[in-house]
């Protein structure tokens, strides 16, 4: 296995010098936002000059600037997932999460293949096709080794009711082997998707007191070995909160500059959590970077217009109102009806969920909930998978997304999944009014995509499920 040391890559001088010349300089803020209007990216001093703003106006303009991009590349898609938490065992003490080693009043659970079945057949009923794995770094311990993992995995792409089974299972997990990713990927994931939490060395130090974890550069590198391994689909992501959000940027752009650099394809996905309290860390309730929705805000739209074409994901973290105004700004994936205690979607919201959870959640709505907000809106919710399953992944997607194909694939899909939806899960005023939403998306359609999206869509009323392009 090739090695590549994450400070030949990961250089914070850099990333300091350039906060510290970077000036918010109103012509040359403009000048790179006329920049980001091509959909090419921008380059790490284009990103830090972004960070520097503070005025209304220039926030307004880089606002903007981010709804045209996103409009452009992602229409009114919005994919939707759900958080799938198999066991909140772990053997870290990470200050501010709720499933530290040295919590003694969290309730531990990692679930049973049973138990992993079940949750998983209340999120197809509910509609869900994709989901997002979670495990704490402790499943070793508690249920037989990496092999605990695959076995989930397996369990979860075993659930058929009716119509419903799950199309997409990315996962959350520790860092692994080259040998371990190999066996990730025959296990058929989608994207393998790992935080760092922060950039920042001391910072990483300061919070990450025992355990696996405390390893920055084991985790730092991971999505190199993944890539060795053959994933081409990752995605990264830090916690906002931690230290000093600009940094967090910049470094992120350095990891992301460096996987294109040796593997030729960067993250396909990026999230954006903020800290929020957890039972059991003090750190939670008052982070010492803490990120204000102004500033939240900015991070969305940033992140947008550097990697256009990358998936920004918004969790439940976030209140209801914080995620409307965030959803134009850049978002393309949001979870809905998520529970991040194991069991909790089969159990429900007992008085052991919070006790169990990871965080607390800002957006208590269930998924119908918001599916149909988002058609109010003028979103179509999207389910597809069709990327993944046709190998439509890595540059690959690039490729396609890149010289702005995959819309004529990225809008029949969406609204014929939001239609298949729509017939087997929605209640008569959510169905009326996302096939209102199906309509209005159909008449913005380019002739070849909607002649497209018309057959597939005659199939989905037909009886037919599951059909893509």
């Amino acid at each position: 296995m090739k090695e590549f040391p994450a400070r030949d890559w990961l250089v914070a001088s850099e990333v300091g010098n350039l906060l510290q010349t970077a000036k918010c300089d109103e012509g040359k803020i403009r000048e790179v936002l006329a920049k980001a209007r091509e959909l090419k990216g921008l380059d790490a001093a284009d990103v830090a000059a972004l960070c520097q703003i503070g005025s209304p106006d220039l926030a307004e303009a880089l606002f903007e600037t981010a709804r045209t991009v996103k409009e452009q590349i992602y229409g009114h898609r919005m994919v939707l997932f759900a958080p799938l938490y198999i066991s909140n065992v772990c053997g870290n003490d990470c200050t501010y999460c709720a499933f530290r080693s040295t919590n003694k009043g969290l309730v531990r659970t990692a679930l049973d293949m049973d138990g992993i079945r079940r949750e998983t057949l209340e999120l197809v009923r509910q509609g869900h096709k994709r989901l997002l794995m979670v495990a704490g770094e402790g499943y070793s311990a508690a249920k037989g080794g990496f092999n605990y993992v695959l076995d989930a995995i397996r369990a979860v792409y075993d659930v058929t009711e009716k119509h419903g089974h799950i199309r997409r299972l990315n996962v959350n997990l520790a860092p692994l082997t080259v040998d371990e990713f190999k066996l990730l990927k025959d296990a058929s994931i989608g994207t393998y998707q790992l935080f760092q939490e922060t950039y920042h060395r001391e910072t990483y130090a300061a919070v990450h007191l025992s355990g696996k974890k405390r390893d920055f550069d084991w985790r730092v590198t991971a999505f190199d070995r993944a890539m060795q391994a053959g994933i081409d689909d990752v995605g990264m992501g830090v916690l906002f909160g931690l230290h000093d959000w600009r940094f967090e940027i910049l470094s992120m752009m350095q990891h992301i500059q460096h996987l294109e650099d040796v593997f030729g394809v960067g993250c396909h996905t990026i999230s954006v959590p903020r800290m929020e309290p957890a039972d059991g860390s003090d750190l939670s309730m008052a982070p010492p970077a803490a990120v204000s929705d102004a500033d939240f805000k900015k991070i969305i739209a940033i992140l947008r217009l550097a990697v256009p074409y990358t998936g920004i994901i918004l969790s439940t973290r976030e209140s209801t109102a914080i995620r409307r105004e965030c959803y134009a700004l850049g978002v393309s994936q949001i979870s809905a009806g998520s529970r991040t205690n194991p069991g909790g979607y089969s159990e429900g919201e007992d008085a052991n969920a919070h006790a169990a959870g990871q965080f607390q959640l800002g957006d208590h709505r269930s998924l119908e909930e918001v599916i149909a907000d988002l058609a109010e809106s003028g979103f179509i919710p999207s389910f597809c998978t069709a990327c993944y399953r046709l190998g439509r992944t890595g540059q690959d997607f690039m490729d396609l997304a890149k010289p702005g194909l995959i819309k004529l694939k990225c809008d029949p899909n969406a609204v014929t999944t939001f239609q298949e939806y729509l017939i087997d899960y929605a209640k008569e005023e959510t169905r009326c009014a996302g096939e209102a939403a199906i309509d209005c998306e159909l008449d913005k359609m380019g002739t070849k995509a909607r002649r497209n999206a018309e057959k597939m869509l005659s199939h989905i009323k037909a009886g037919k499920r599951d059909v893509f392009c």
